[in-house]
C-alpha cells in the first residue's frame, strides 16, 4: 500500500506543476494586456494634444504691420475716435468668422447686447475696460467675399467709426476717459479657439489726425 501511494505522489507533483505554471501563464497574460492597454491609451491621448496643439496653433491670428489711430482732436490734448490694423492667420491655418458685431442703436462704441460675433475686442487701460467693441472689417488683397478670414487672406480690422454720430459709434462713446496722449493701452482679440492676440501701444504727446503707433 506504501508503494503505491508513494508512486502516485509523482502524478499529483506534476499536476500542481502544470496547474501553477498555468497560473502564471494567465497572470502574465494579463498583465502584458493591462501593459498594452496603457500603452495604446497613451498613446492615442499623446496624439490627440498633438492634434489639439496643432489646431490651436493654426488658428491663432498675428498682426500684419502697423496699428493705425485717427484723431478726434489734434493736439497736446488730442483724442483718439478710431483703431485699425490688419491681421491673417499665422502658419495659413484654420478659418475664422470675422461676422462682425451687430450695430448698437445707442451708438456706444460697444457691440449690441445681441450681437452673434463670436471674435470680441475687449480695450484695457490704467483707468478702465471695455468690452466687446464694436468693429467692422475691410478685406484686403485676395480676400473673398465672405467674412472667413482664411489661408493667405488679410482682414483690415476697424474699431469705431470714423465719423462722429455715426451708427455704431465710436471710442469716443465706448470710454470714459477719452484716449488721449501718452497713455499706454492694450486691445485683446479673442477669437474661438487658438491664442489671445493682444496689441499694446502707447499715444504719443502730441495726436496728429492719422498715427501710426509703434
Amino acid at each position: 500500500m506504501l508503494r503505491k501511494f508513494f508512486k502516485r505522489e509523482k502524478g499529483i507533483t506534476g499536476l500542481e506543476t502544470a496547474i501553477i505554471l498555468i497560473a502564471f501563464v494567465v497572470v502574465a497574460a494579463v498583465f502584458a494586456y493591462t501593459a498594452l492597454s496603457a500603452g495604446l491609451f497613451s498613446t492615442q491621448k499623446a496624439q490627440e494634444a498633438v492634434y489639439s496643439g496643432l489646431q490651436e496653433a493654426r488658428s491663432t491670428l498675428e498682426l500684419r504691420g502697423g496699428v493705425v489711430a485717427k484723431a478726434a482732436v489734434t493736439g497736446s490734448s488730442g483724442t483718439i475716435k478710431q483703431i485699425s490694423f490688419v491681421v491673417s492667420n499665422v502658419l495659413g491655418g484654420e478659418a475664422l468668422d470675422f461676422n462682425p458685431p451687430t450695430l448698437s442703436s445707442a451708438n456706444t462704441g460697444l457691440a449690441d447686447s445681441s450681437s452673434t460675433n463670436v471674435v470680441v475686442i475687449n480695450y484695457q487701460d490704467e483707468d478702465q475696460t471695455a468690452d466687446n467693441l464694436y468693429w467692422t472689417i475691410n478685406k484686403l488683397g485676395n480676400a473673398d467675399l465672405d467674412n472667413l478670414l482664411e489661408t493667405n487672406e488679410r482682414f483690415e480690422i476697424v474699431i469705431g467709426s470714423a465719423t462722429a454720430g455715426s451708427a455704431g459709434g465710436n471710442l469716443i462713446n465706448a470710454l470714459t476717459p477719452d484716449l488721449t496722449v501718452k497713455k499706454t493701452f492694450n486691445l485683446e482679440i479673442l477669437t474661438p479657439v487658438g491664442a489671445i492676440l493682444t496689441i499694446e501701444r502707447t499715444t504719443p504727446p502730441w495726436i496728429d489726425t492719422v498715427m501710426n503707433l509703434r
